[in-house]
C-alpha cells in the first residue's frame, strides 16, 4: 500500500530550493574550514601561547566539523540538523580560544570566520 507522505519528496525532482539554501551555508563551513587550518598553521609557527595543545584541539575540532558538516549537507544528510549543531558550538569555542589569544590579522580572521560559521550553522540546524 502507497501512502502518499507530504515530508517525503520525489527522488526524480530535485529540492532546488532546500539546496540553494544550503548552498551558502556549505560555502561559509568550507571558508570556516580553510581558515582554521591557516591559522593553526600560524600558530604552530608562533608557538608560545598561540601553540599550546589546548588552543591547537580546539581549532582543529572547529576545522574537522565545518568540513563535516559541508559534507553531510552537500548529501542532504537527515542528519545534518544535528551536525550543524556541533558544528556551531566548535566555532564557539574556536572563537573564544582564538579570542585569548588575538593579537594579529590571522587570528581576528579566525574569530570572523567563525562567527559568521558559527550564525549560518545555528540557523541551518533549524532545519530539517
Amino acid at each position: 500500500m502507497m501512502h502518499n507522505d507530504p515530508s517525503r519528496s520525489d527522488p526524480t525532482k530535485s529540492d532546488s530550493s532546500h539546496h540553494a539554501h544550503m548552498d551558502p551555508a556549505i560555502q561559509i563551513c568550507l571558508e570556516c574550514h580553510a581558515t582554521c587550518e591557516h591559522t593553526i598553521q600560524h600558530c604552530l609557527e608562533k608557538g608560545a601561547m598561540h601553540a599550546t595543545a589546548a588552543h591547537i584541539t580546539v581549532m582543529r575540532d572547529c576545522a574537522q566539523l565545518c568540513i563535516t558538516c559541508a559534507d553531510f549537507m552537500a548529501r542532504d544528510s537527515s542528519l545534518h540538523a544535528e551536525v550543524c549543531k556541533l558544528c556551531a558550538a566548535a566555532c564557539e569555542a574556536c572563537i573564544e580560544s582564538c579570542q585569548s589569544v588575538n593579537d594579529d590579522a590571522h587570528m581576528q580572521a579566525c574569530i570572523d570566520a567563525c562567527n559568521a560559521c558559527a550564525a549560518s550553522c545555528r540557523a541551518m540546524s533549524q532545519m530539517n
